[in-house]
């Protein structure tokens, strides 16, 4: 499968002829017939492309998160809030190496974001965290 441009609009080809392709809408997942002369291959990887269907929010989520403790972390913060390096040591079983490792690729990826929680260092979300968090809810 390649990713081809027609008329500024990135498509999946799908099945190629001689005349025509038939390209899906990365998008709505609809498909149709253009003419081959009006294609242009555009090298963006296929599967990047097919995982635009998924939410920008959602997609932050699931290439950040490598395991159900990470996720488990997410779900707190929107659960109870920001919470004080203190209390997310005291609450769970994390070493403060790990805690630092966690929360440096959740920022990296923007899902997180420093917060002063009663006077002391903290995490909290960002928007786009509780936003790809509610996409995986729902």
């Amino acid at each position: 499968m390649r990713t081809v441009e027609h008329e500024g609009e990135r498509y999946l080809l799908v099945k190629r002829s001689d005349e025509s392709s038939l390209v899906r809408d990365p998008e709505t997942g609809d498909e149709q017939y253009l003419p081959n002369d009006e294609l242009e291959a555009t090298g963006d990887s296929p599967l990047t492309v097919a995982a635009e269907r998924v939410p920008s929010p959602v997609r932050k989520v699931v290439t950040a998160v490598h395991s159900e403790q990470t996720l488990g972390v997410l779900v707190e913060l929107d659960e109870r809030g920001p919470l004080s390096v203190r209390e997310i040591l005291g609450a769970y079983d994390l070493c403060e190496s790990d805690i630092h490792g966690t929360f440096a690729e959740l920022r990296a990826a923007g899902l997180v974001e420093e917060a002063t929680v009663n006077g002391e260092r903290g995490y909290g979300l960002t928007e786009g965290g509780k936003e790809g968090l509610a996409g995986l809810r729902d």
